[in-house]
């Protein structure tokens, strides 16, 4: 593809703008922006990824799934600033489940060791993690505040904070995972996912396509459970005191 061709799709952000303008949405700045954004930045990244690609030094590697890890850090953290120490507790979660990945990943050879693989996938784990964090603080932020007087209840009558906030806590993890375990019951009857769509478009042979679609499937089937169970173990003990008492926001 030329920028020639590149500028021509641009007909994909003036059909929105213009539906926007129309029904008077107001959503027309922040389409520009987004739009002006991503440029910017994809191909910011592009340039960079090239040259860390052609270096295959293992220090670039590292630094590029850092920035990653920051970045998904500072936009996640601020669905849960009610919740004391969010900060670190996303950061812990995005790199536990970036690291356990890759172990396994690279440990039993399942891809190679390359800045072409590695940071491809951490890219797809690191981003999805960081949206699957943002479904969860949302729902469990929400679950707490509505459940209240039943979470002080069961604190009253004796039982810990783990059983106070159980159902709340329970019923934001399964909220945040169920839009993973759903996309992937109509893969390939409903949609063809991006990776698969993007080796076709390449001219890759389709059953390679498929491999390699199969192996990111699993990789955040794995990635929304973990972000999801883990996170949710992290910050429920930040909702109450040293007396046990729920903090009410």
């Amino acid at each position: 593809m030329t920028y020639v061709t590149l500028s021509i799709t641009l007909i994909f952000v003036v059909i929105p703008l213009i539906l926007s303008r129309t029904l008077k949405l107001g959503l027309e700045k922040d389409t520009i922006i987004a739009t002006i954004r991503s440029i910017i930045q994809l191909l910011a990244v592009g340039y960079v990824l090239k040259f860390v690609f052609d270096s295959e030094n293992p220090i670039y590697i590292f630094f590029m799934a850092a920035l990653m890890i920051v970045a998904a850090t500072q936009n996640a953290r601020t669905k849960g600033k009610s919740i004391k120490g969010i900060t670190w507790k996303i950061a812990v979660t995005l790199i536990f489940v970036e690291v356990l990945t890759q172990s396994i990943m690279l440990g039993f050879n399942i891809i190679p060791a390359t800045a072409q693989y590695v940071i491809s996938t951490s890219g797809m784990v690191i981003g999805n993690s960081m949206v699957l964090s943002i479904l969860f603080l949302n729902r469990f932020t929400a679950e707490v505040e509505s459940h209240e007087d039943e979470t002080e209840l069961i604190l009253s009558l004796g039982g810990t904070p783990k059983q106070a906030i159980n159902r709340q806590l329970i019923n934001s993890i399964k909220a945040s995972m169920i839009p993973t375990i759903e996309s992937q019951k109509t893969m390939g009857l409903v949609q063809l996912p991006g990776i698969m769509s993007g080796q076709i478009i390449a001219g890759a042979d389709p059953v390679q396509a498929v491999q390699y679609q199969l192996l990111i499937i699993f990789l955040l089937l794995t990635t929304a459970s973990v972000t999801s169970i883990l996170l949710g173990f992290l910050s429920y003990p930040s909702l109450f005191n040293e007396r046990m008492q729920l903090l009410r926001k």
